[in-house]
């Protein structure tokens, strides 16, 4: 399974960003697909979860500003971020899981300026 995700960019506080997470390759069923994002210093965290049957789970830190989506025809995971701010700024990764497998995006950086 290859992962291909879109480019981030940089944003003023307050806007917003939609990323994209394309999987190709041998894929019977994908399972939970996500995003996770590393702060410079700081651990990798989870931001947004969503299962094979739409099931959402997210970080507090962004709940009510970002919204994952799937679409599991295209086998793509989607994460709209709005209401963007400074302390968002980071790499952030799709990470999909498959036949038991976890598979990890190159990562991509979204940068939020004040």
């Amino acid at each position: 399974v290859q992962l291909q995700a879109s480019e981030g960019g940089m944003v003023q506080a307050g806007g917003s960003l939609r990323l994209s997470c394309a999987a190709s390759g041998n894929i019977i069923s994908m399972n939970d697909m996500g995003w996770y994002r590393q702060a410079p210093g700081k651990q990798r965290e989870l931001v947004a979860l969503i299962s094979r049957g739409g099931s959402t789970n997210y970080a507090d830190s962004v709940k009510d500003r970002f919204t994952i989506s799937r679409d599991n025809a295209k086998n793509t995971v989607y994460l709209q971020m709005n209401s963007l701010k400074p302390e968002d700024t980071a790499v952030y990764y799709c990470k999909v899981s498959h036949e038991g497998w976890s598979y990890w995006g190159q990562g991509t950086l979204v940068t939020v300026s004040s």
